[in-house]
Parts: structure tokens; sequence; C-alpha cells
């Protein structure tokens, strides 16, 4: 079966669960998708072991044959971030630049080096030799938080306006940072030649510096092309342009394509919007682009229940993943609180705040994305097979579903507390 037609029955069955759980369960639709597609691929797994039936080996093919990572990461990725800048308010934006900034780099870096040293100390205590490069290379990956996850579960929940600013910006702001340290440290571990400073630097304002700038260049290009039609169609049409020839060509140009999406989206919902589209499109953009997000995100987390399928866990994975969880949210936490001991100083904030930017900072593909572009065949426990790969798979997926699944399905009654202080501060 081709990709293609993998992918429609992965999106029809998306589309499925979404409608029964409309009718019977109620949840969040995307929290209702990954469970529904986990149980699935349990069902699958517990079926192979029974000899019911074996559908596993098919099904870790048909995972295996879309790539996830290129699917993802050089698929819709555009789509979702473009889509979430869209709804980006730049006024807010504006009013939290200062917090977003050092929530996307100080906090991102901090969690980065804690997770990686406290990881690889309780490593040789428990007696598994994961190098310290790769402990760090899991806090790279897992750190930024998520902005599919993020923008798909949280935003919808109406959090008071500061809080939910901080965390869809932060969201969209981090990936280009921390790609720049996930790639600066996949170099050192996997490469040739050992980053300097000069190299890192020039990363950097490639990348993220890069991104930004060809993301408003971008941005203004297709303001004055959808300026210069009177089309609804076209001027709809035009925007799907940005996500697939602006996204590929951001790749090309070596510039990081999601920074780019996010600040094309920001300027084409914040200026165009008004200026730039007729009425009736104008009505019709966030419609539009709302089907797209719900489909792709669909199909998106989707693929990430059903990912169980490619792993094979032994004791040790569980005892990591168990491990990588609470030092996950342990690391978030103590990223968000330092911060905002600085952001209280001038400003007075949500008493809930902390709590819910660490709740509500969600993991989603992108960091299991990140994980499986790690080489396989470095052995840490050579006598079972476990490389480097399996060990920082199964803690990035165990982190991504507890992420959606417990934190994505509880953190309404804090937004609500949050909401009921905001009215009497």
């Amino acid at each position: 079966m081709s990709v293609y037609n993998t992918l429609c029955f992965l999106a029809a069955a998306a589309m499925l669960i979404a409608f029964f759980n409309s009718k019977i369960g109620k949840m969040q639709t995307t929290i209702a998708i990954t469970a529904g597609s986990m149980m699935l691929s349990l069902g699958i797994i517990i079926a192979g072991q029974n000899n019911w039936f074996n559908l596993r080996e098919v099904a870790t093919e048909t995972l295996t044959d879309i790539n996830f990572e290129d699917f993802l990461l050089k698929g819709i990725l555009g789509f979702l971030l473009f889509a979430g800048g869209l709804g980006i308010k730049l006024q807010n934006l504006k009013d939290q630049k200062w917090e977003i900034t050092v929530l996307a780099l100080g906090a991102t870096l901090f969690s980065t080096f804690f997770i990686g040293f406290i990881l690889w100390a309780i490593c040789n205590v428990i007696g598994v030799n994961l190098d310290l490069i790769y402990c760090l290379l899991f806090g790279a990956l897992i750190s930024p938080t998520d902005p599919i996850a993020v923008l798909a579960i949280v935003k919808k929940m109406n959090a008071p306006q500061r809080i939910s600013t901080q965390i869809e910006g932060e969201s969209l702001f981090n990936d280009g940072f921390g790609l720049v340290i996930f790639v600066t440290l996949f170099t050192i571990a996997f490469g040739h030649e050992t980053p300097t400073v000069g190299s890192v630097t020039a990363l950097f304002f490639q990348e993220a510096i890069g991104g930004i700038a060809y993301g408003f260049i971008l941005g203004l290009v297709f303001h004055y092309l959808i300026s210069s039609t009177n089309d609804h169609s076209m001027e709809l049409l035009l925007t799907i342009g940005i996500p697939t020839a602006g996204y590929a060509l951001a790749e090309v140009l070596h510039v990081s394509g999601p920074l780019a999406m996010v600040v094309s989206g920001i300027m084409i919902g914040n200026w165009t919007r008004f200026i730039g589209f007729s009425k009736e499109s104008e009505d019709h953009l966030d419609h539009f682009w709302e089907l797209v997000d719900e489909f792709l995100n669909g199909v998106l987390f989707l693929l990430i229940g059903m990912s169980m399928l490619l792993f094979q866990f032994h004791q040790e994975d569980w005892i990591l993943m168990a491990i990588s969880i609470p030092l996950v949210l342990t690391s978030r936490y103590l990223s968000v609180f330092i911060s905002y001991i600085g952001f209280n100083r001038f400003r007075t904030y949500n008493p809930l705040s902390v709590r819910i930017l660490t709740w509500g900072g969600l993991r989603g593909g992108l960091a299991l994305a990140m994980a499986l572009a790690i080489p396989a065949g470095i052995m840490v426990i050579p006598e079972k097979n476990i490389d480097v790969r399996e060990i920082i798979l199964v803690m990035t997926y165990s982190v991504v579903v507890f992420s959606i699944l417990v934190q994505g399905s509880t953190i309404t009654p804090m937004i609500d507390k949050a909401k009921k202080l905001e009215k009497e501060m």
C-alpha cells in the first residue's frame, strides 16, 4: 500500500475516533485521538502475543514507510505553525515580549543542562552506561515545549490573557533556540568535527535570526500578493503558498522554517487580515485554517499514539521511562519558577502562573521526531541489544504521552481557578 493510501486510512481513523468522542467521550479531540490510537496499538500487541492474530509487523512496516520524522519536520509542521501564528494577537505578544524571550531562551537552556546532568547521575547510580552527551541530547530535545500540542490543547481553554500569551508565545518561539542546542549536541555526539563558539554562534544566527528575517520577508511578499487581488478564493489559496513553497525554500536557504512560519503567520493574521483581505475572506480565514489545523492534528496525534508499535520495551527502558517523567516536570517547574523570580520584580502576575506554565508546557510530536533522528547501533547494554536511540526514544515517548494524556486532560481545573483569581485581582 502506498504512503498516500496509508495516510488516507489513518486520516479516516482519526476522524472516526474524533466523531465517536464527540458523541460519547466528550474529551478534548487530540487527547481522544492519542488515547484511541494507543488502545489500538496495545490491542495489536496483546493479540500478537496471544497468537490471536499478528498485525504488529504489518503496522510497524506501515509506520516506518511513512517516516514520522520527515512527515512532521518536512511536511505538516509548516501548516500547523502558520495556523498557530495566525491566531496570535500581536498586541498581547508585545506586552509579554520579555517574558516570552526569557522562557524561550533562558528556560530552555537551563532545562537542557539540568535534565542532562541529573539523568547522567541517575544512570550511573542504576548501572546504565549512558554517556553525558547523550543525556544532554535528551535534555535538548525534550526541553522546548511543543507548539503543536500546546496550541491544540491549552489554547482552546481560554486561559487568562497573560498566561495564555506566555504559553503560546514560548512554544512558538523556543523551537529555533532548542534546535540550535540539539544540532550542536548532535554534532558533538555523532559528528566528526567539534563545534566551536564561533560555529555555534553562526548556526544560531543562520537558523534563528535568519528564520525570523526570512519569515518577515515572506510575510511581506504574500501581504502584497493578497492585497493585489479581490478574488476571495485566490486570497485564501495564496495563504497556502506560505507553509508549502515558503517552508520548502527555508530548508534550501538553511534557515529555521518553523520560526519563519510563525513570523509570517503573525504578519498575515495581524496585518493582512485587516487591510489586505476582502471582507468575505477575512470572515473565512480563521475557519479555513482551523479546518486545516484540525485535520492535520488528527493525523499527527494518531501517529503519536501508534508509535508505540515501533518500540521494543526492556526492563531498563521501563525504569528510565518512570524516571524521565518526574525529571522533566521538575526541570520545567524550576526553569519557570526561576524566570518568575525576575518577572515578579517588574509586574504582578496571576498566582497560578508558575503552576499553569509548568503543567501546560506540553511535549508532542516535535520531540519524538528529533528522537527518531538519532542513529541506531550505539550500544548501551549490548547483551540485551539496547542502544542509545532506543533509550532516548522510549523516554521521549513516555514524556510525550504523559504530557498529552495526563497534563492535557487535567489542566482545565487549574485554568478555571486562575480565571476566578484574575477577576478578584
